[in-house]
Formats: C-alpha cells, structure tokens, sequence
C-alpha cells in the first residue's frame, strides 16, 4: 500500500481534528497561524516548502482562506465549503455502528447530455467517492442511510438536475449478498482495511503496552492519531457501511473500525495538548504564503 500521507491531505485532517470551532479541548479557535502549521506538520514529517505548496493549493481549490489570528499573525482558515465537507464526513468517520439491512438502500439514477459529458465524470467519481456501487450502467446503489449526504453533495455540485434518488429494498431476482458481492469489489475494500491495521494495530498495541519512547508523550499521541485518522479517513467511504450479513464472515471492517476508535478515544485529546503548545501567540509570526 503507497504512503497515504500526502501534506495537503494531512492539512485537511489536521483542520479535521484540531482546526475547528468545537473541535475539541485545547485545540482553539479561528484560523491557525502560518508557524504553526509549519511546526505541526514538521511532527508529522513534512517539511516548510511541502506545506507552503499544499497550503497553495488548497486556497485555489476554495478549502483554506487567508486570515489573521486575533493576535495579528497570518494564518488559515478553513472555507466555509471545506467545513461543511467536514462536518459530513465526521457522521461516517465516527460512526458507531454500521447500517441494517431493514434501512434498505438509495438508488442514484442519473442522464447527462453528451455536451456536459465532462459532468458526468464528475457525477461518476462523486457518487464512487460517497461509497455508492454500481447496480447497472447508469444506476449506483448505496446503503439507505447515505440518502441525507448525498442529497447534500449533489445539490452542493449542482449535479442534482441530472440525478433522480430513489429509496427502496432490493426484491431479487438474485440473493442480496450476492448482488453486493457484484455492486461492490469486496476483495479491494477488505484490503484497504488489512493495510489500516498493519500500519496502525501495532501503534495501539504499543500506547496499551507504555512503550518508552523519546518524544514527549503529547506529541507522540498528536503524531500517531494524525496518521491514523488521515489513514481511516478515506475508509468509511470506500467502504459504504454494508449491513453484516451482506459480508463475508471474516469481515475486517469492525475490527479496524475498533481500531481506529480506540487510537482516537487514548490519543486524540492528549494529542490536542500539543497543539495547544503549537498554537501559542508567543510563536514568531510569519508572512502568508
């Protein structure tokens, strides 16, 4: 599995974690000075140039805005846009519990004209990104409960003239299970969940056994829950939440799913000490980039 961490997708997570009103204890307000995110994604081992570069292009992509801190120093904010993408993705990546089969399914039927062909690749890799298969060519199905959001994601694209959504159960002819096993690459989605848990199982397993280590504890605990939840991420949207008994029976999804809980349950507010530090206004000021 490649290195998931890119810098302009830590950037995101980090904003994720600690960079929003109510995000959680010690973290702040308003937007984080240039310094700090250089020094917090310096924890995380990415260097000054890569941030100023990703930082670039999250602005021109509409996700970060220029602002002051209320002590005068440059920094980020996040887009009004970029926070409503968070807040969504926060009801799937601390999901508790995975969707019933009695919650039965939406169905994403779209036509777009050929003039507007470029649009639907874009309707396409969307509905793909908000973990909807493909039942035929030009029907995506998804779990019930996904109706809400992407109801939310189309109009906010303004993809929704060409989508009609449709709630429903699935009547045959084949059996369910099979029918998901076609809709969905399992197979894919099951590793991407074994590669989760080989690169974060073992860090749980070492803040359960008190593994001495040289960094002091809040950074260690900032830099490992970091990782993990730019890794979990993208998980609860590659995999859609099927129901468990549309699963094969070794499913690893519910246990990288205990996984990631418990790194975020033991890390992420020791983690938020540290960048309470970072956050500090006594950090020298910095020009925007």
């Amino acid at each position: 599995m490649a290195d998931p961490h890119a810098p302009r997708s830590l950037i995101i997570t980090l904003y994720g974690a600690y960079g929003r009103d109510g995000a959680g204890p010690g973290t702040g307000d308003g937007p984080l000075p240039v310094a700090a995110l250089i020094r917090l994604l310096a924890a995380v081992g990415v260097d000054a140039p890569s941030v100023r570069s990703a930082v670039s292009r999250l602005k021109r992509r509409g996700l970060l805005e220029a602002a002051r801190t209320p002590e005068g120093a440059a920094g980020y904010a996040l887009s009004g846009d970029a926070r409503q993408l968070l807040d969504d993705g926060d009801r799937r990546i601390y999901a508790g519990t995975r969707p019933r089969l009695a919650d039965g399914w939406v169905l994403a039927v779209f036509s777009v004209p050929e003039a507007e062909r470029a649009k639907r690749h874009v309707l396409r890799s969307r509905l793909a990104r908000l973990g909807f298969g493909t039942a035929a060519p030009g029907v995506w199905i998804a779990p019930g409960g996904l109706y809400e959001e992407t109801r939310h994601t189309l109009r906010r694209l303004q993809l929704a003239e060409y989508v009609e959504l449709f709630r429903g159960d699935h009547l045959g002819f084949a059996a369910t299970r099979d029918s998901v096993a076609r809709w969905w690459d399992l197979p894919e989605i099951a590793g991407l969940h074994h590669a989760f848990l080989e690169r974060h199982e073992p860090v749980l397993r070492r803040w359960e056994a008190g593994a001495a280590s040289d960094v002091p504890e809040p950074e260690r605990a900032y830099r490992d829950y970091l990782l993990a939840l730019d890794s979990w991420r993208r998980l609860p949207y590659t995999d859609p939440g099927l129901p468990a008994e549309l699963l094969p029976q070794d499913w690893p999804g519910g246990r990288s799913a205990r996984v990631f809980a418990e790194l975020h349950a033991r890390l992420r507010d020791t983690g938020a000490r540290f960048v309470r530090g970072v956050r500090d206004p006594t950090e020298p000021k910095a020009p925007f980039v």
